[in-house]
């Protein structure tokens, strides 16, 4: 009882210290809000207005046919090139597809000459490129077909695929984007918020000041976890409503109070991870260095970047070490999938094993840390 009232008020000091601290406070409104909406709908990786440029040497009804069929919202009305337009056009970036239409491809069509249409792309923008080639094989395919009034063609063929796209039929990008930067975004917070909290003791030295007190180092790692840990799970629970439903319009299909209780133990875990990186370190620009390459580690191989089935095998296996992964997962099936507790509780156990045993070496180094400083 004594252990946890003492943890109870030191909770309530690093509390008023984390509120006190204007530039982290601002740091965590606008990484919660603004980053958010900002990564969400300015990064986007579907086809959406894209500029075309367009060179019809047919001049044919099929070359208006396909003409007319390039529209928003996926294209901007095709815009009339010459080839020396076209390509000073591509080499200053100012459209993204170029569809060379080439002489007499009505009548080689008809004479089954097997014409060729070029489709050049600025494949600097690579997701869009190759999103809208596939767009516009399949525009120059369908036109092409009606044109000469052949219909039910799938209707002929041994095997007809079908495409079911789940959770996301549109593939709107920013009902991704923004749940994974939050993610992204709780992951350095709450490493660098316990982390700085550390180190901002020791370097302005009133973490003697606790040494003199009857508490344990056990109870002050402990509350500058709570402390800090309750700032940004509030942030999340408002970024959610306010940022990620309400502004962004992303369906959260399940139980946000779960969704909550995955991300209490997942900032446990990276709590603890920012003590423990704020005993190695001796400064603050020290630690900035160590969290970096920690960061970058967790944010492109935790599948919020890439799927972690595009991984090598060994890769898969060593990153079930890092809490990232089993938070992504679990994150991604309880607001996308509306995933239950009977689903993702290995993912919950996983996160809060792993925070136990960055507890365990945190206390171990934080323990060491004050008995060098008394």
């Amino acid at each position: 009882m004594i252990w946890l009232i003492n943890v109870f008020h030191l909770s309530i000091k690093e509390l008023r210290c984390v509120l006190r601290d204007t530039t982290m406070m601002t740091a965590i409104v606008v990484s919660f809000s603004i980053a958010i909406y900002v990564v969400a709908t300015g990064a986007k990786t579907d086809v959406n207005h894209v500029a075309v440029g367009i060179i019809d040497a047919d001049h044919s009804g099929l070359s208006r046919r396909i003409r007319d069929a390039i529209q928003p919202p996926l294209f901007q009305a095709p815009v009339d090139l010459s080839r020396e337009e076209a390509q000073a056009a591509m080499d200053e970036g100012r459209y993204l597809f170029i569809v060379d239409i080439p002489a007499h491809l009505e009548a080689d069509v008809q004479a089954q000459r097997s014409p060729t249409i070029q489709v050049m792309v600025d494949a600097t923008a690579m997701s869009q490129g190759r999103l809208g080639v596939a767009y516009l094989n399949e525009i120059i395919v369908r036109e092409t077909l009606e044109s000469f009034h052949v219909k039910d063609l799938e209707s002929q063929l041994p095997t007809r695929p079908v495409t079911h796209v789940l959770f996301n039929p549109n593939s709107t990008s920013s009902w991704f984007t923004s749940v994974m930067q939050l993610i992204n975004n709780i992951t350095v917070l709450s490493v660098v918020l316990v982390g700085a909290a550390v180190i901002r003791e020791r370097e302005r030295g009133t973490i003697e000041h606790l040494l003199v007190m009857p508490v344990r180092p056990s109870e002050i790692a402990v509350a500058k976890i709570v402390a800090n840990g309750l700032v940004i799970l509030v942030a999340v629970a408002l970024s959610v409503l306010l940022i990620v439903k309400l502004l962004l319009h992303v369906p959260v299909e399940g139980s946000l109070s779960l969704f909550l209780t995955g991300t209490a133990l997942y900032l446990f875990s990276l709590t603890a991870l920012g003590i423990l990186l704020a005993t190695v370190a001796a400064s603050m620009p020290q630690f900035g260095l160590l969290a970096v390459p920690v960061f970058v580690v967790m944010y492109l191989l935790s599948g919020s970047a890439t799927p972690s089935e595009n991984m090598p095998m060994w890769l898969q296996n060593a990153m079930l070490l890092s809490p990232s992964t089993h938070y992504v997962k679990l994150a991604q099936g309880i607001l996308y999938r509306a995933a239950g507790l009977g689903i993702v509780w290995p993912q919950m156990l996983a996160v809060g094993g792993i925070g136990s045993v960055f507890l365990a070496a945190a206390l171990m180094r934080f323990r060491s840390m004050l008995a060098r400083q008394g």
